[in-house]
């Protein structure tokens, strides 16, 4: 079965964005975007809320093809626009997007047929919103954490409304030069309170 794995820059308090959705704390370079590259290379399926979604979509189709372009713009404009897309809105109507199912209801069964199909992990990119619905179904499978070197003292957290403690297995670490330290976590086990 495929897993679903949030990929998320976080400030050192929990904070996914600050409180207007502010990311402009997040530290990335080179070193990260190489590192982060190869992961999502491995990647068929990217999943988006809304917000996140229409965020990309403004600017990954075409970022590659600028003068200007970035080695990578030009390597993630190319995944972007050959990687399966889901995006999770109640809103959004399927307008012939190519390449891309959106979700609007049902999540639960609707992410686990997502989950049986043919494929690699699924990376849930950003999108605090989307994260906390799925994280609430017990639908998330690891956590991919960039975590950052700033306090923000308020934002969007990444975890909230947990009911149920969610162990963790820490597969990898790494810390970056820009002081930036990655924990890549699986998801050991969900255990009810009580």
């Amino acid at each position: 079965m495929r897993k679903i794995i949030s990929f998320m820059h976080i400030s050192l308090d929990g904070f996914a964005a600050g409180p207007n959705g502010e990311m402009n704390w997040i530290k990335v370079d080179e070193e990260i975007f190489d590192h982060v590259g190869i992961r999502i290379s491995e990647g068929d399926t990217a999943l988006y809320g809304r917000i996140t979604y229409e965020m990309m979509e403004s600017y990954w189709p075409t970022a590659g093809d600028e003068p200007e372009a970035s080695k990578h713009d030009i390597e993630h404009s190319k995944w972007y626009k050959k990687v399966h897309k889901v995006i999770l809105s109640k809103t959004m109507k399927d307008a012939d997007l190519a390449n891309t199912t959106i979700i609007s209801d049902n999540l639960p069964d609707s992410i686990n047929r997502l989950k049986q199909s043919e494929g690699g992990d699924i990376l849930l990119f950003g999108s605090p919103a989307a994260t906390h619905s799925l994280m609430q179904l017990n639908l998330i499978d690891g956590y991919w954490l960039f975590v950052n070197p700033i306090i923000l003292g308020r934002g969007i957290p990444l975890f909230v409304d947990i009911n149920d403690k969610i162990k963790l297995k820490l597969l990898t670490t790494r810390q970056f030069t820009s002081g930036v330290t990655e924990l890549n976590y699986t998801v050991d086990s969900i255990t009810t309170n009580g």
